[in-house]
């Protein structure tokens, strides 16, 4: 995969939270300011878990349809494309079933599998189990909510373009997420947004310094 990211680099961007990459990618111009980040119904099951950073591997499932057939070999191609991936992986998957608040896309036994293979996390619009264990796991989840039986569980493809909460993620993408929320990150300006994540830090430290000092007025701020 071209424009992949060194150990140093990708240790760099776990040091930035989540709001401030995303400003970070703003000034490049790579796509709408509206467009990139996931919204509130993806919600940061394990805060204290800190930053997630790592390479998209996506897939479908459908958990809640009455009498399919699961197809083991989905589940496998799911499984390669983890251990074929760069890493460190996040999976996104998209519940495609005819009742989203029921499905089930996750809990320790795929987690135990999944983080063998070289996956740290999960972002998903359907819900997950085990919560307890996965988080003694040390393993990420962004999720709407808990969900406690698996239901018909099963995949039905792998690595493919998909669309969770209103963001669309190709295999490969770069995802960076924190107890704020989820963002993708363009690969081709991933380098180029570390180093501006430190400007937009410090011209913030600058701003509420300014606020906090003998020279803030309601005029300045205005003329500011």
């Amino acid at each position: 995969m071209p424009n992949t990211l060194t150990d140093s680099e990708l240790n760099a961007l776990r040091q930035i939270d989540t709001p401030t990459i995303a400003n970070a990618i703003e000034p490049f111009k790579v796509r709408s300011d509206t467009d990139g980040f996931m919204g509130w119904d993806i919600r940061c099951m394990f805060p204290e878990l800190g930053v997630m950073v790592g390479y998209a591997v996506t897939a479908t499932l459908d958990t809640t349809t009455h009498g399919r057939v699961h197809d083991k070999e989905a589940r496998l191609k799911c499984f390669e494309a983890i251990h074929n991936s760069p890493k460190p992986v996040v999976l996104v998957l998209k519940d495609v079933g005819p009742k989203p608040q029921h499905g089930c896309h996750f809990g320790d036994g795929l987690t135990t599998v999944a983080q063998r293979l070289g996956a740290i996390g999960l972002v998903t619009d359907g819900g997950v189990r085990d919560v307890d264990t996965v988080r003694e796991m040390g393993f990420h989840y962004f999720a709407p909510g808990m969900v406690p039986a698996h239901g018909n569980f099963g995949f039905l493809e792998a690595q493919v373009p998909v669309e969770v909460s209103r963001v669309r993620v190709q295999p490969g993408d770069l995802i960076h997420a924190d107890a704020n929320g989820v963002v993708t990150i363009p690969l081709e300006i991933a380098r180029d947004v570390i180093a501006e994540s430190r400007k937009v830090l410090d011209a913030e430290a600058a701003y509420r310094d300014w606020i906090n000092s003998d020279d803030f007025s309601m005029e300045k701020l205005r003329e500011r």
